[in-house]
């Protein structure tokens, strides 16, 4: 049986640390390294720990045999599955006795890439903030490029350092983080009908939300709320939405509430502060703000240029 995580959080605070902690050679790079066919049992000491990295890393786990847990569905899926982990992160090991799967870790530095535009673009992948439940898939083929420039990494800080070695090292993960990201993008269209699933459960929320007055009188819902209710990750989940309608979550609880807001604008006698209180707003200059902002007019003006229009007809 797996261990629970327990409260203990342990700090890594480097890749030469981490080796040591697991029993691995001395890193042959001080910002990068990539170790292949790690089997959990190599973890066993940090099993049931919660431990925190300053470092990227991307882990694939290999010959899984079974079913994976994604969001609420099990898949059966018998390929690599990826996990990102930006620095910071609290992660969690477990470890099972019956588990014999094998994986890589490819793990960097932010240092590596300081110099580089690559330091503030990989703030900008979603992939290192989803959840552990929202691993990538990847196909035999799809796995066998990543493990391709891997290697071409490993080969490169094994080679003889020079001035150029950083610029290729730093190359090769741009070029790995390009492929990610495609197969993410993938993924959200080859598991079309789970996430139109997904969608329908958002816009039931999504109404269910706005039409609970005791609800909203808590304020406005936020996209985490959302997620939580979904049991997926709030930039997941946006990614998905984008995906499938163009649109993120926060513009759909936008979109939703400018269209509540503009039939009662237009079907009622209530005020502006009425409605944006209805709406789940503190304030009613919020309101007008977010309104003004979607529209390009006010509530009132809205409410009055609806009703002259009304009124020619």
């Amino acid at each position: 049986m797996s261990r629970k995580a327990n409260n203990e959080i342990r700090v890594i605070d480097s890749i030469s640390q981490l080796h040591a902690v697991l029993g691995l050679p001395e890193p042959e790079h001080p910002l990068i390294s990539v170790n292949g066919l790690i089997r959990h049992a190599t973890f066993e000491t940090l099993n049931g720990k919660q431990v925190v990295y300053p470092f990227y890393s991307i882990c694939i786990k290999k010959d899984f045999k079974g079913k994976v847990q994604y969001g609420q569905t099990s898949y059966d899926h018998d390929a690599g599955v990826l996990s990102f982990y930006a620095p910071g992160q609290v992660t969690a090991t477990e470890v099972t006795g019956d588990d014999d799967a094998t994986g890589s870790w490819l793990i960097f530095h932010p240092d590596l890439l300081r110099h580089y535009p690559l330091y503030s673009k990989i703030k900008e992948y979603g992939f290192f903030s989803y959840a552990l439940n929202e691993a990538l898939h990847v196909s035999a083929r799809e796995e066998q490029m990543i493990m391709k420039i891997w290697e071409e990494i490993r080969e490169e800080y094994r080679g003889n350092i020079d001035t150029f070695s950083q610029d290729v090292i730093v190359s090769h993960i741009d070029l790995l983080l390009h492929y990610c990201n495609r197969y993410y993008n993938r993924q959200f269209l080859t598991r079309k009908a789970v996430h139109h699933d997904v969608f329908t459960r958002f816009e039931a929320l999504l109404k269910a939300c706005f039409f609970d007055s005791a609800s909203l009188r808590e304020g406005l819902p936020e996209v985490s709320w959302f997620s939580e209710q979904l049991h997926l990750s709030s930039q997941y989940l946006s990614d998905l939405l984008k995906q499938l309608t163009g649109m993120t979550t926060q513009q759909h609880i936008h979109q939703y509430l400018i269209g509540l807001a503009k039939e009662r604008l237009m079907q009622t006698n209530l005020s502006v502060a009425e409605i944006a209180y209805e709406l789940g707003f503190e304030y009613p200059q919020s309101f007008n703000k977010l309104f003004k902002n979607k529209t390009g007019m006010s509530p009132n003006g809205f409410r009055s240029l609806g009703r002259e229009q009304s009124n020619r007809h």
